[in-house]
């Protein structure tokens, strides 16, 4: 007897090659890791990866034509009832980032890419929490730069709350890191979790599913058999070199942003992100 949730196709299954699915289960490790680390059980999972088959299936028009819930079942191998609750929900989610997280990155990327607020080296210089006393030198004045609708002091506590930035004996602003990233606050840190893992990935799929186009950029260096003094003194190093780089490239990017400013045709976004990762050989399953 058939389950009414399983697919009836008469078409053969597809073995994918072994590689892929060699890869697959390991970039899947530390995501089942962080899963099982917030009591996510494998049901959730199974849910979640059941909806987002139906999204990205959704978006694969045949021919120029939209998706029809029969050719996502086909596609998919999800039952067509499935498919058509699970786009009802599509419809109904929302990834919007959290509001600290998309005026927090504005703010932080004007703070690290403009000069005036640079000092000779090109780190950001501390501003005084007021605009009336440091003027447009000012965490206030740098706020409503870019927002009139928050007002300043609020932005700061959720700055201080995460870790982003403090206050010093001084009453000035002080930006803790080179970027917006978040030491604490669990939903921003979620956000860029995904932000920036999906933007790896999708960069990986491309180069590997696109060849009617140039490859995107997506480099990595390995080294092994290290000492833990060596990957600690690499791990500064990483650290150094990554501050001059984002910086260059934001101001870059800021540069050109401002100049495409008017421009009807500027719907095209960006990334360019670094990481640096250590484990022991021993432990290394991923």
């Amino acid at each position: 007897m058939n389950n009414m949730h399983e697919p009836v196709s008469t078409h053969a299954l597809v073995t994918p090659p072994r590689s892929l699915t060699a890869a697959v289960r390991r970039l899947l490790r530390p995501l089942v890791k962080l899963l099982l680390h917030y009591s996510v059980q494998y049901p959730a999972l199974a849910s979640l990866l059941k909806l987002t088959y139906v999204e990205v299936a959704t978006t694969m028009p045949v021919d120029g034509k939209p998706q029809t819930d029969s050719r996502v079942s086909l596609l998919t191998g999800i039952h067509r009832l499935d498919v058509k609750r699970l786009r009802n929900e599509i419809v109904s989610g929302n990834d919007s980032p959290p509001m600290s997280v998309s005026l927090g990155a504005q703010i932080v990327a004007r703070w690290t890419a403009h000069n005036e607020y640079l000092d000779n080296k090109g780190r950001p210089l501390p501003l005084h929490r007021l605009a009336s006393v440091g003027g447009a030198m000012s965490f206030e004045s740098l706020v409503r730069s870019v927002s009139k609708d928050i007002r300043p002091r609020v932005v700061l506590d959720e700055w201080l709350r995460l870790g982003v930035a403090q206050v010093d004996s001084l009453d000035r602003v002080v930006l803790v890191t080179d970027a917006f990233v978040p030491s604490h606050g669990l939903d921003e840190k979620l956000f860029y979790l995904g932000k920036n893992v999906h933007d790896h990935l999708d960069t990986c799929a491309h180069n590997l599913t696109r060849s009617d186009a140039p490859p995107l950029l997506e480099r990595s260096v390995y080294y092994d058999h290290l000492s833990k003094d060596s990957t600690m003194i690499l791990s500064i190093y990483a650290r150094q070199l990554s501050s001059q780089t984002m910086q260059a490239f934001s101001q870059k990017a800021m540069e050109l942003q401002e100049r495409d400013h008017q421009d009807a045709n500027a719907r095209y976004r960006v990334s360019y992100g670094q990481y640096f990762h250590q484990v022991g050989e021993q432990e290394d399953r991923t």
